[in-house]
């Protein structure tokens, strides 16, 4: 009975908390960094919003992945995907730091969530897949509105998470879109 872990279950949520505290690569509007878990967020709204274009999706399911993606950088920390090396894996070691974070709850809350997690990494689903669509979308779309630092790599933008983003032909569209102010920003960023 759920009523038994109630401590372990706050346990695990103070320690959830600190994806509040995960900062990301990219600003808000406002100018100040961003967290992962404005990002989930967002990301989240963006899996509700387009709910109707996709009837054969499971949305609950959609939900849950989405909400988990990114639990594995809430003790650790985000690499920015400009950062990290093509020819290493960060998979196996957020999955550690998430199973860290997931030990304080009940084992079949740990594999389920854990399940989630692996589910959406992998991305063999249709969930997954569009989970994985949606996520790369809301960065590019955040890095469009950000007031981002100096520097920062606009063009980078063009071709990140392109095998998700082209998915369908909606995920496509909307990637066209945020490409058209990519660009803009990209050849702004260059001529200064």
């Amino acid at each position: 009975m759920m009523i038994e872990h109630l401590h372990e279950l706050l346990d695990f949520l103070r320690a959830a908390e600190q994806l509040k505290n995960t900062l990301r690569s990219g600003r808000t509007s406002q100018g100040r960094p961003e967290s992962a878990a404005e990002h989930t967020w967002r990301l989240c709204l963006m899996a509700l919003l387009f709910e109707d274009a996709y009837p054969g999706i499971d949305h609950h399911r959609l939900l849950k992945l989405c909400i988990v993606h990114d639990l594995g950088e809430a003790l650790y920390g985000d690499i920015p995907a400009i950062l990290q090396d093509p020819a290493v894996d960060k998979t196996p070691d957020e999955r550690l730091h998430l199973l860290e974070l997931l030990a304080p709850l009940p084992e079949t809350q740990q594999r389920a969530l854990l399940a989630l997690w692996d589910e959406y990494n992998a991305a063999t689903t249709p969930e997954a897949r569009l989970a994985k669509a949606f996520d790369k979308l809301e960065t590019l779309l955040q890095h469009t509105q950000g007031r981002n630092v100096d520097g920062f790599d606009y063009a980078f933008n063009l071709d990140y998470g392109r095998r998700y983003t082209d998915l369908d032909p909606l995920t496509q569209a909307l990637r066209a879109v945020i490409d058209v102010e990519t660009q803009r920003r990209a050849d702004a960023s260059s001529a200064t």
